[in-house]
């Protein structure tokens, strides 16, 4: 295997994508437990001088420390394969600026532990290996989930793991609005609940629509289970999924607080046990729990019932190219100690993710049935980088929240909005 060059994209170019692909799902900003940024990046370079012992790993958990089943784990994995894991944690935005940087500077980490929307800018830009060329087996892993990670029909890694969004419900508003949660399949089902709900005084669905990342994060489940497709944004299937929420904040049925709502700020909303729905994901099952009132999951439906396709958060391990590539061998060993069967449960649990494989599934499901349907939702989820546009995607999801806000603040029609975005889109894609 031939050590390759940075190239085909500009360092700004790839840097622009990941600040707009940035993380949006669970991952959590703090400061790093471990080294500073520079000591990182000469510590990778200097392990690879050295030749040996020690192998650099660079997360984005930086709220877990040394004490912490995570970094037991990979401490572990490194004595597994007869190294030392020398770990940095960032937050996620960092890390992947870290990551193109370190590679033009030919100082990459060993293992490179990143957001699956930003593989494809990586992978575009040259830092990343192909599992072809680290040997990395993907045999068990769902197909849907390993698309996030693949661009030009090759594959940048293993998943670690996904979460992804469901409707969480609150079964006392239900009760009082005489609504059954098992019978909202589809839009029109789900649009008479809130209908009821309004009716008995109390508020309907909230969600984040924010002019963000965030906010195509959480549409894109109404835009992908209407039909639609990213490459045509003001199709008809696109136009019903954003007049959907148009209607639902101009009957009352959602808070106008939602073109400002961030996944957090829209929990928070939630969490006053005022509301019917809310739209959110695996990682706030521990916050439900301290909701004070009873509360159940549905999976997000489609516009003619079935579980729509919602996109996938979580991450990939990933191996970055080195120019020494004798250091593969042992690299690979560490990955693949990493997202083993045994090791995935128990990393999954502790990130609040659900596993990339049918067998660590089964097992998540068998220790904690509530996460049944989390499992049929990631089933059903799809990379926002998916359908190889990988790097166009930030190209085709900005303009696509910039409709959002533009129909849900009423200043333009939703097929106006979609067609604008969509002569963007086109234009930025070309």
């Amino acid at each position: 295997m031939e050590s390759r060059q940075l190239g085909r994209r500009s360092l700004r170019a790839a840097l622009l994508a990941v600040t707009m692909v940035g993380g949006v799902a669970a991952c959590t900003s703090a400061p790093s437990t471990s080294d500073s940024a520079a000591d990182a990046g000469a510590s990778a370079g200097a392990s690879q001088a050295a030749g040996g012992g020690t192998y650099t790993i660079w997360d984005p958990y930086p709220q877990f420390d040394d004490s912490s089943d995570w970094v037991k784990l990979l401490t572990q994995c490194g004595t597994d394969a007869g190294v030392t894991v020398k770990r940095t944690g960032y937050d996620t935005t960092d890390l992947t600026n870290k990551a193109l940087l370190a590679a033009q500077q030919g100082n990459s980490p060993d293992v490179l532990i990143v957001d699956n929307p930003v593989v494809s800018t990586l992978a575009d830009a040259g830092v990343l290996t192909t599992t072809e060329e680290s040997k990395l087996d993907t045999s068990a892993i769902s197909p849907n989930l390993l698309a996030a990670g693949q661009i030009g029909g090759k594959t940048y890694g293993v998943p670690i793991g996904a979460n992804t969004l469901a409707l969480f419900y609150n079964k006392e508003v239900l009760k009082k609005a005489g609504v059954d949660a098992e019978s909202v399949k589809d839009w029109a089902s789900l649009t008479a609940a809130l209908e009821k709900v309004k009716a008995a005084g109390k508020k309907g669905i909230t969600f984040s629509a924010i002019g963000t990342e965030e906010g195509s994060f959480q549409f894109l489940p109404w835009f992908w289970g209407s039909g639609a497709q990213l490459t045509k944004l003001d199709s008809a299937e696109g136009v019903a999924a954003l007049s959907l929420w148009t209607d639902w904040v101009k009957k009352g049925y959602a808070p106008n607080s939602v073109i400002n709502n961030t996944q957090t700020t829209s929990w928070q909303e939630f969490a006053t046990g005022d509301f019917a729905f809310a739209e959110n994901g695996t990682w706030q099952l521990g916050n439900a729990k301290k909701a004070g009132f009873t509360y159940g999951i549905i999976p997000i439906p489609a516009k003619d019932g079935g579980t729509a396709p919602a996109p996938t958060g979580g991450e990939f391990v990933s191996m970055p190219v080195q120019q020494d590539t004798g250091r593969y061998a042992t690299t690979q060993k560490l990955v693949t100690c990493l997202t083993s069967t045994d090791n995935s449960y128990t990393t999954d649990t502790t990130l609040s993710y659900i596993a990339p494989t049918d067998a660590v599934q089964t097992k998540q499901v068998e220790q904690n049935a509530e996460l049944k349907v989390w499992v049929e939702a990631v089933k059903a989820a799809k990379g926002r980088t998916s359908d190889n546009l990988g790097t166009k995607y930030p190209k085709i999801s900005e303009p696509m929240w910039k409709a959002m806000q533009a129909a849900l603040s009423g200043s333009q029609p939703p097929q106006e909005a979609l067609t604008e975005a969509q002569t963007a889109a086109a234009s930025a894609t070309q």
